[in-house]
């Protein structure tokens, strides 16, 4: 429950907010502004990046910034994908955040509410233009000013089919679907083609598939995601559940997600970001030659990781010098090189794609990246930043519900958005 903890740890810091800072913010870490000596020692902290396919990356961009700047050393450490909220918390709470830290927009939100990361934009607010600008929106947060992270690596959905599947149901692979309309069409056609054997539909709607479909989710500080709109999208998943067309399993809470499913040969749709092709090619390499690519259906969502700089840090012009360097053009090209599927948070980047794909090898891949690029600029986040982890769960909850027939799928809309409501963090 990485947001029920990360909510609670801040509401003890709004309380105390000098001991959970270090002091006030006229100390000595409110200083940042790209102009002074970049000088002295800091600690930049990665997320499940130490390994052998990233650590001579981030070695060597770690010894050209300290070759450049001679008078700064960088201690570079890493911690695992499991628990790495709870980790944030404990240097938070112990006063002990890393200088230069990389942090998704969720963690980050909480994080600057309770004053514990630079405003980039009050240190150097040009420096800022240089990044995708919906990337770098979603570090700025309602009722504060201010904007807490630079864009690094982004990413957004595809869809992907297993044509071989389809095929059998009779499907005409040369027309795949592009609108909701269609996609469920097709579900429910192949379904009943193979007496239920072949699934498409794989995952109960979550709010990143109301939004896709244009369903508004916040307005004006309240979630009201309970609309007509909503109900006829969740009313499509209900009738392919019906049908046939749906995996018992994707309304189980221990449900391990529609990519899953789509590795294991149980479904034949399923969405994912442009480095799925890898995933196949290592895990499922049976279905390279029969999956293919196409642009998700309706509005894409944009997946963000940031790189911050701590409000207390002892070194902040290095801190800031470096989380700048880490971010630059040249060093964001040279890491989605290696993390393929991903894209960079500059501008520059990504109006060149054969920057960084040139170095594909995989020819499925090597598409899907092409065509994410493209939708890139249109992609936005796929929830409001108030949205918590705990709220999605309860979502999820009543949807399984819904489309079971359990309970109406406008009462399960209305008890999702009345617990977000109740819920919602000013």
């Amino acid at each position: 429950m990485r947001f029920k903890k990360i909510a609670a740890i801040s509401a003890v810091c709004a309380l105390a907010l000098t001991a959970c800072t270090g002091g006030s913010s006229d100390n000595k870490s409110d200083s940042a502004s790209g102009k002074g000596e970049v000088s002295g020692d800091i600690t930049f902290q990665s997320w499940s990046l130490k390994n052998d396919r990233f650590t001579p990356y981030f070695e060597k961009v770690i010894a050209d910034f300290e070759k450049a700047n001679p008078k700064v050393k960088v201690k570079w450490i890493d911690q695992p994908g499991d628990g790495y909220e709870d980790k944030i918390l404990q240097q938070a709470n112990s006063n002990e955040l890393p200088d230069v830290i990389n942090l998704p927009p969720e963690f980050a939100y909480k994080l600057a509410q309770v004053d514990m990361l630079t405003d980039l934009e009050k240190a150097d607010a040009k420096a800022l233009d240089a990044y995708v600008k919906q990337a770098t929106d979603a570090y700025r947060y309602p009722g504060m000013k201010g904007q807490y992270a630079y864009a690094w690596y982004l990413g957004t959905d595809l869809n992907w089919y297993n044509t071989d599947l389809l095929k059998k149901a009779g499907i005409d692979t040369n027309k795949l679907p592009t609108d909701l309309d269609s996609l469920f069409a097709m579900a429910n056609q192949v379904a009943k083609a193979t007496n239920g054997q072949v699934k498409m539909i794989s995952d109960v709607p979550r709010t990143g598939t109301l939004s896709s479909a244009g369903v508004e989710i916040i307005k004006d500080g309240k979630f009201v995601f309970n609309s007509p709109e909503a109900v006829k999208v969740v009313q499509r998943y209900k009738d392919a559940y019906a049908a046939g067309a749906m995996p018992a399993e994707a309304l189980n809470a221990d449900y391990q997600g529609n990519s899953h499913l789509y590795k294991a040969g149980k479904t034949a749709w399923t969405t994912a970001s442009a480095g799925f092709a890898s995933e196949l090619e290592k895990e499922a390499p049976s279905l390279l030659a029969t999956t293919v690519a196409t642009p998700r259906i309706g509005h894409p969502p944009l997946f963000i990781q940031g790189i911050s700089v701590a409000k207390n840090s002892k070194s902040p012009e290095a801190a800031l010098a470096f989380a700048k360097f880490l971010t630059s053009n040249e060093n964001q090209i040279e890491f989605v090189k290696i993390a393929q599927g991903f894209f960079p948070g500059t501008n520059e980047a990504n109006a060149k794609p054969e920057s960084f794909t040139g170095v594909v090898k995989n020819e499925l891949q090597k598409k899907a990246t092409t065509d994410a690029a493209q939708a890139l600029s249109k992609a936005t986040p796929e929830y409001p930043i108030q949205f918590t982890y705990d709220m999605d769960k309860y979502l999820q909850q009543q949807m399984a519900l819904a489309v079971k027939g359990e309970i109406g799928i406008q009462e399960a809309l209305d008890k999702a958005v009345d617990y977000a409501n109740k819920n919602l963090q000013k």
